[in-house]
């Protein structure tokens, strides 16, 4: 079909009338050439730099480790309640010898009951999935009838139960053949009670009896073993109901993993990325890999390698006392740099005290320091609090220490003359010290305040929910501060868009971030905001394209991620491998049902949404709410209103797209009841009043650029 013109178009051309649209708004620019030659090539050229990052992001090496090149795995010892604190040379000399001649790990074994059982443990060795298939509930995924993934092993296997004593000729017998031999040594006490040391002597014991039947835990010739604690507590959900309830969920520990293949190593999965710790459902791979036989269907871990250490143990005895003791910690160490925030409120918000200008800008710096804790404790990992005699006080000197380094530099830079400066500056601190953490292999974060919990069972690499709802209100309030001082539209527009790719980058890159719902929720955010800023008018048919966008980009991204080796793989590859065993309801569904029910399981997020729902409210509707000076910043400085529209929207997307979506909208709102008061003009400014913006809005407001 031919054109008006007579010719026929080009196939660019609904591209380049797309970027021409875009740039519109720009169209009286004193620089004609953006306009008739760079806009129309900016599109497609953001979008090539995107993708080419990204690909560079998705096949940056991995750390070197170790393959299972020492056999098939031949014997699974396994016990229950024992971590690498209970493991010496006095009190363990067997599990001591064999942990000389081993990978050593620190293991998650987290189930579907609030503390794992060895029922629960013994049966996902042979399923791969978490707890009881019999019991569990139909959200967390685990398939009912369950499937013994260890039918395929050649040899077959063969259980010995030696909780009360080694039955040694049978043991003998067993290892004679070909299969694979699991043998059950029983359960220790829960930590504290009286007979645990009898029972850990005990335990010993058998192990040593099982190592000689094989020939010697210092044998070269020791057949491929395994041992595993499998659970917290044992033996099954019914004689440890009691315990159960009455233990709190944190003395679950790390349980103890060695496999002779990696003797003088840390042992490492892809599920956790962290050399020293692998979790339960890594077990049924890393056996099915040394058998070169295949689960028959999709499974959640990923098989175990060793990684290279100076000093096995005693990493993963840091990793244990650090995953035990950061919980009972935490709240002292960022509550009490946090309350400076509840004092800066007061002094900011509270009319008659803000009306003084002394009270009024303590209060203002008290706010902007109160956020730089949360990147503090973060990278905690930086000093070994948890080997002091009070990690607690440790933990929150470094807590402190940190956040008054960061406090300086936000308070006396260049910028400290400008109200939006160290709000700016505080806002930036913090998203650059999270994207950074996460972009160089989130090795910080493990058993850290805000970072990931081992024993919890979550994310152990990459940005978690709340994690990245600090990053969405950093960045945002970044942007907002330094708009202040950019009036050109265009800065303002190309800023964000730069904002958002590197925002995008380092979230579902998964070399870094590996997070599937963070990208679902950046481009949309970042893409509105662009679109706010350029004044042009804001359709549902844009808002649809930004989401088909996200999609699309998180998509490709996860299809790569799905081609390197299964070792390498991330959240992002693992969902291609749901998608293609036809798993997607499956994932959905649970996802879906854990997000609905978090506030259920943790009441004190219900009135955390209920103070979101309110701040929301109050950022979209300050004027019909009465509220005179988050108004009156809104007149000074209209940059604001699309910052706000773009954050509310943001932040409500966040919660709908991810399983924990109430920490998410949790995050930015404890950062954004920091930064926003802080910026907030005095109370005498009213809304009536003729407030005199800045230059940069001025010329904004008049289409300057």
């Amino acid at each position: 079909m031919m054109s008006p013109a007579g010719r026929t178009p080009s196939p660019a051309a609904p591209a380049r009338r797309a970027a021409a649209a875009i740039a519109r708004p720009w169209h009286r620019s004193r620089s004609p050439w953006l306009s008739r030659v760079a806009a129309p090539a900016l599109a497609p050229i953001t979008t090539l730099c995107a993708l080419v990052g990204l690909t560079l992001m998705v096949f940056l090496p991995s750390t070197a480790h170790a393959d299972g090149s020492a056999g098939p795995v031949r014997i699974v010892v396994a016990t229950a309640g024992l971590t690498w604190e209970d493991v010496s040379a006095e009190q363990t000399p067997a599990l001591q010898c064999l942990a000389d001649h081993a990978g050593l790990g620190a293991m998650n074994t987290t189930s579907t009951t609030r503390v794992s059982t060895q029922d629960q443990g013994l049966e996902t060795l042979r399923t791969g999935y978490r707890g009881l298939a019999e019991t569990a509930p139909r959200s967390a995924g685990i398939p009912n009838p369950p499937t013994d993934q260890w039918a395929p092993i050649p040899g077959g296997v063969e259980q010995i139960d030696a909780t009360a004593a080694v039955p040694v000729d049978r043991l003998r017998s067993a290892l004679a053949g070909d299969g694979l031999v699991l043998v059950d040594i029983g359960a220790l006490p829960v930590a504290g009670t009286a007979d645990r040391a009898d029972a850990l002597q005990a335990l010993d014991e058998r192990v040593d009896q099982v190592l000689g039947a094989a020939g010697g835990c210092d044998n070269a010739t020791l057949a491929r073993t395994v041992l595993l604690s499998v659970a917290a507590t044992g033996p099954s959900a019914d004689t440890a109901a009691q315990t159960i309830t009455s233990v709190p969920s944190r003395t679950a520990g790390l349980q103890v993993a060695m496999d002779t293949a990696f003797p003088g190593q840390t042992l490492v999965s892809g599920s956790t990325k962290q050399d020293g710790l692998v979790i339960l459902t890594d077990v049924l791979p890393t056996i099915l890999d040394s058998h070169d036989a295949e689960a028959s269907g999709p499974i959640p871990g990923q098989a175990i390698q060793g990684a290279p250490s100076s000093d096995p143990q005693q990493q993963v005895i840091d990793r244990t006392l650090a995953a035990r003791l950061v919980d009972p910690a935490t709240p002292l160490a960022l509550g009490s740099w946090l309350l400076l925030g509840a004092v800066g409120a007061v002094l900011v918000l509270v009319p008659a005290l803000a009306r003084r200008p002394r009270a009024l800008r303590f209060g203002r710096a008290l706010l902007v320091m109160a956020p730089l804790a949360q990147p503090v404790g973060l990278v905690a990992q930086v000093v070994p609090w948890w080997r002091t005699e009070h990690p607690a006080l440790a933990l929150t000197a470094w807590v402190w220490a940190g956040s008054a380094v960061l406090s300086a530099a936000v308070l006396l830079g260049p910028w400290r003359r400008s109200r939006f400066g160290p709000a700016g500056a505080s806002a930036a601190i913090v998203a650059g010290i999270v994207l950074l953490e996460s972009a160089t292999g989130s090795h910080l974060q493990v058993a850290s305040p805000l970072g990931a919990q081992p024993i919890s069972g979550g994310r152990y690499y990459g940005l978690s929910n709340h994690l990245f709802g600090l990053v969405l209100g950093a960045v945002l309030m970044g942007l907002l501060c330094l708009f202040s001082a950019v009036a050109s539209r265009r800065a303002r527009v190309l800023i964000t868009l730069a904002a958002g790719i590197i925002v995008a980058g380092v979230c579902v890159a998964p070399s870094m971030g590996a997070d599937f719902g963070s990208m679902l929720v950046t481009l949309p955010t970042f893409g509105l905001l662009a679109l706010l800023l350029s004044n042009r008018r804001v359709t549902p048919w844009q808002i649809a394209s930004l989401g088909a966008a996200a999609v699309a980009v998180v998509l490709a991204v996860s299809v790569l991620d799905w081609l390197r080796p299964p070792q390498q793989r991330t959240h992002l590859g693992r969902f291609i491998d749901d998608l293609l065993g036809g798993e997607l309801t499956t994932v959905v569904t649970r996802k879906l049902a854990q997000n609905l029910s978090m506030p259920l399981d943790f009441p004190v997020l219900i009135p955390v949404l209920v103070a979101a729902v309110v701040l929301s409210a109050a950022m979209l509707m300050p004027r019909r709410l009465r509220l005179r000076r988050l108004a009156a910043l809104e007149a000074a400085h209209p940059v604001a209103r699309p910052v706000l529209i773009a954050l509310v929207a943001g932040a409500w997307l966040g919660y709908a797209v991810n399983d924990t979506g109430p920490v998410l909208v949790g995050a930015v709102l404890v950062v954004w009841l920091l930064w926003l008061p802080a910026i907030l003009p005095a109370p005498s400014v009213s809304p009536n009043a003729k407030a005199a913006p800045t230059s940069a809005d001025a010329e904004a407001a008049r289409g300057g650029h």
